[in-house]
């Protein structure tokens, strides 16, 4: 705790250094920040450092320092040093952090268009993901939210997300029918279960290999790296690849300090933002490659393919339209990606 503190300290300092060293004219005047007194962003998140997402942005720091010439330099907090995501995003609106990493369904509480990221199969398949992530059309969306208090710089994959139980194949929905199955401690992920038949038990992902020893859960949904860094794979014997969700995490900066950066400095921040996104993805795969070939070696899990994600597809089809009701931006989010998709 006394770590915590020290370090929300610190964090708060070089907060209130970017607040008033770089004030709000600074984006007018070019920018009052020099290599001598530079611009220090802090970036919290909960990953440790070994996980691809804290390494890709270790390199957009270090872009963003080296074409800024040391006139803008970014301090990350990793493992959690300054409290949980939702934390964070708190931090982030009160201007003791200028930029975190969420779950992107997360940013919800502030726009409720985020609650199309938590959706089932709203992508066709990874390549439609990249497509409808890096096109212009979800560039604009992710700086469009400034009234919201933060904007998007960019995204980064973690992944399909499928089923997987001790012993029994899910290739249809009505094999999930009486499963307790745990899911991320999001409306959607729960309303998701629901319409698929099993039984949602949300909870956090620290408690999940317990549970599935236990019995508490007969089973969970990841993507394929869970079986093997949160050795889910000792205990789950079968992954059925029905890929029903891909969830991205975002990179979000505080609107109120994006505002104080020189636009031509925002350009290298978003561009160093996206070439770490791109650097992500062959690690990414990396990851994957690695994951399935452990758990398949020496764990003994069995990867299932023959799925029928038509099935699933038809199941959860209702869930989209009544969120497309629910939440205008919802709605509106899900026209951008369809207007996306049909580029050439």
């Amino acid at each position: 705790m006394f770590k915590k503190i020290a370090a929300l300290a610190a964090a708060a300092a070089l907060s209130l250094g970017v607040m008033t060293g770089c004030g709000a004219s600074a984006a007018t005047t070019g920018g009052s920040y020099s290599a001598e007194n530079p611009l220090v962003l802090t970036l919290a998140h909960g990953l440790s450092e070994t996980h691809t997402v804290h390494i890709a942005m270790t390199q957009f720091a270090e872009e963003v320092n080296e074409k800024t010439d040391g006139r803008i330099q970014i301090k990350i907090f990793p493992n959690g040093q300054l409290g949980s995501e939702n934390e964070n995003l708190e931090q982030l609106q009160a201007g003791v952090i200028a930029m975190t990493k969420v779950s992107a369904p997360g940013l919800a509480t502030y726009n409720d268009a985020f609650n199309t990221f938590g959706l089932p199969y709203i992508f066709n398949d990874t390549d439609d993901f990249y497509k409808v992530m890096d096109s212009q059309e979800m560039r604009d969306f992710f700086l469009s939210t400034g009234d919201d208090g933060f904007v998007t710089l960019t995204y980064y994959t973690s992944g399909a997300r499928s089923f997987y139980t001790k012993d029994k194949a899910i290739r249809t929905p009505a094999d999930l029918k009486g499963l307790k199955i745990r899911v991320q401690d999001m409306k959607s992920q729960t309303d998701m279960m629901n319409y698929l038949g099993g039984i949602p038990v949300a909870m956090s992902y620290g408690d999940v290999y317990t549970s599935l020893q236990t019995g508490i859960i007969d089973g969970t949904e990841n993507n394929e790296t869970a079986l093997t860094t949160g050795k889910h794979g000792e205990v789950c014997k079968v992954y059925s690849v029905d890929q029903h969700a891909m969830i991205p995490d975002v990179l979000i900066m505080s609107e109120k300090v994006w505002q104080t950066i020189s636009p031509e400095d925002q350009e290298i921040i978003l561009e160093a933002a996206h070439d770490s996104t791109e650097a992500h993805k062959a690690m990414w795969d990396s990851a994957v490659a690695e994951a399935v070939k452990e758990a398949q070696e020496t764990m003994g899990v069995e990867f299932v393919y023959d799925v029928d994600k038509e099935a699933f597809r038809e199941a959860t089809q209702p869930m989209i339209e009544a969120y497309g009701e629910q939440y205008p931006g919802v709605k509106t989010l899900m026209d951008t990606i369809e207007a996306a998709r049909g580029e050439e």
